[in-house]
């Protein structure tokens, strides 16, 4: 299949353009970085998703997946606006499969950098709106929501022991998602999965829903 991933130069995004290569199928990935990738299968458009005037003539892709975020005072305009962009120019057409968006646990519990908090959420939103246009061609459209994931973008908080410890004792699995989980959801939604839609899925290890329930214990 030909699978579109923004956001592939680094992170969750490389990691799901290397699972997608592996198992097989043709991945172009956009991104305002160079390509970290090199493989014979994959196509790599550097380019920064908010110029949509410039959007070259690509696909039709079978799988889109919306990775490309920032953490910065573009959030707005990257994270939501970005993958509105994309998704309308490339994910909208009687040959789709999948849309995928990776969301944030932030969209869910609003605990994070208040621009962040809101393009997140405006994109679980999105993904719900999606997935009843595409419904009629027989495509599901989803958001992966994750918590904490082992990239270089978080190491200022992993290499940071008190921080570090702080995080895990709101995370009831005590360790974070790898790189290679994130992917592997991301092809399990997008290509096993041919039912469920419209759904906002929370990946945190159980963090958000982390509740201590206080009572006398028994004499």
């Amino acid at each position: 299949m030909k699978v579109l991933i923004t956001g592939t130069s680094s992170g969750i995004g490389k990691g799901i353009a290397d699972k997608f290569l592996r198992e097989g199928h043709h991945v172009t990935g956009i991104d305002c970085n160079e390509s970290a990738i090199q493989h014979t299968a994959y196509r790599h458009i550097c380019m920064d998703i908010r110029d949509k005037m410039h959007y070259p003539e690509l696909g039709p892709f079978d799988i889109v997946i919306n990775n490309a975020g920032v953490q910065n005072n573009n959030d707005i305009d990257v994270n939501l606006k970005g993958t509105i962009d994309i998704t309308e120019k490339y994910g909208i057409h009687p040959g789709i499969r999948a849309v995928l968006m990776i969301g944030s646990a932030s969209g869910h519990n609003g605990s994070e950098f208040p621009e962040y908090v809101a393009s997140k959420g405006g994109v679980l939103s999105y993904t719900k709106n999606i997935a009843l246009r595409i419904a009629k061609y027989g495509a599901t459209c989803n958001s992966l929501d994750f918590g904490g994931v082992l990239t270089e973008l978080n190491k200022p908080v992993m290499e940071d022991k008190v921080l570090w410890n702080e995080i895990m004792e709101q995370t009831p699995l005590k360790r974070w998602m790898t790189v290679e989980e994130a992917a592997d959801w991301a092809y399990f939604m997008t290509v096993t999965n041919r039912f469920c839609t419209g759904q906002n899925i929370l990946i945190d290890g159980l963090e958000a829903g982390n509740a201590h329930f206080v009572w006398p214990e028994e004499q």
